[in-house]
């Protein structure tokens, strides 16, 4: 039977979130220091250790059938390839910045101004878009330095936390773009590795949407248990349970991580007590 070969980042957080979230899916891999690849020992998937750069060419030329990739690289280098999910993590945005003293109303102060990046391509569209002439100059890795050595005006580069530009004396003026780590395939992929490939996005929604979901139990008077079930989103309908003590109902539901604190404070406004929240590993749908 054919393997499943996936690429993921060599190191980095990028690299520690794409195992986890294979782990998360049942697949066991075992990769010893400094290996290019690995099998899994329980799943038909090979795992690729590459430079983040360098993964689009590989699902470009069929050398890789899928990668868990940053979107900004795929923006950057991987036109043409699909992406078929995107997983919620390594969250980054591709942002320009210039020094803290420097005035800055939009983007149009960038014209005719030097630009230092490593992502010349997705910065060049869009300042066509905008209508903004600036020279690039394309620099890999220190982006942040060039202005404090004359190199440029400002940078453009991915942001994560904002603290390398602070450090840097530089301040973020303008988001081209927000990125998360997605998978992404290759065009060359054949129909026996595509199969494997629906069985991992499969089990890779169940864990996503457990990741953005909480497990409810209440105990709710019956007197009120209507008010408290329409509270309740549910994925069909909450389940009820008689308790031992007359007149109660206990009560058990799924909510959304996003609208998690209006909808307790909604339970508890109408009558619930005793509530108790627990983690969700999976959701199979």
């Amino acid at each position: 039977m054919s393997k499943l070969r996936i690429a993921v980042q060599k190191s980095g957080r990028l690299n520690e979130d794409s195992m986890k979230i294979l782990k998360d899916i049942g697949i066991s891999i075992d990769n010893g220091k400094d290996q290019l690849k690995a099998s899994a020992r329980n799943f038909p998937v090979e795992v690729f250790y590459l430079r983040n750069g360098d993964i689009p060419q590989y699902l470009k030329d069929g050398v890789v059938d899928a990668a868990i990739i940053g979107e900004n690289v795929l923006i950057e280098k991987g036109a043409g390839i699909n992406v078929v999910e995107k997983l919620g993590f390594s969250s980054c945005r591709v942002c320009i910045a210039v020094p803290k003293a420097a005035k800055f109303k939009n983007i149009k102060d960038l014209e005719g101004k030097r630009i230092a990046t490593s992502y010349p391509n997705t910065v060049q569209m869009y300042l066509d878009e905008n209508g903004v002439n600036a020279n690039l100059h394309i620099i890999n890795g220190s982006v942040e330095i060039a202005p404090n050595i004359g190199l440029a005006d400002a940078i453009c580069d991915i942001v994560s936390s904002g603290s390398t530009l602070f450090k840097n004396n530089l301040k973020e003026v303008e988001t081209i773009l927000k990125s998360e780590a997605v998978l992404a395939v290759s065009p060359k992929l054949d129909a026996e590795r595509q199969a494997i490939l629906e069985t991992i996005q499969f089990r890779i929604k169940s864990v996503l949407k457990g990741r953005d979901s909480k497990y409810v139990l209440l105990n709710a008077p019956n007197d009120k248990l209507q008010d408290i079930i329409d509270v309740l989103p549910g994925m069909k309908s909450p389940t009820v349970l008689p308790l031992a003590q007359e007149g109660w109902s206990s009560v058990h539901s799924v909510i959304s991580k996003n609208e998690f604190w209006d909808v307790i404070d909604d339970l508890k406004a109408k009558g619930a007590q005793g509530i108790l929240v627990c983690p969700i590993e999976k959701m199979v749908l």
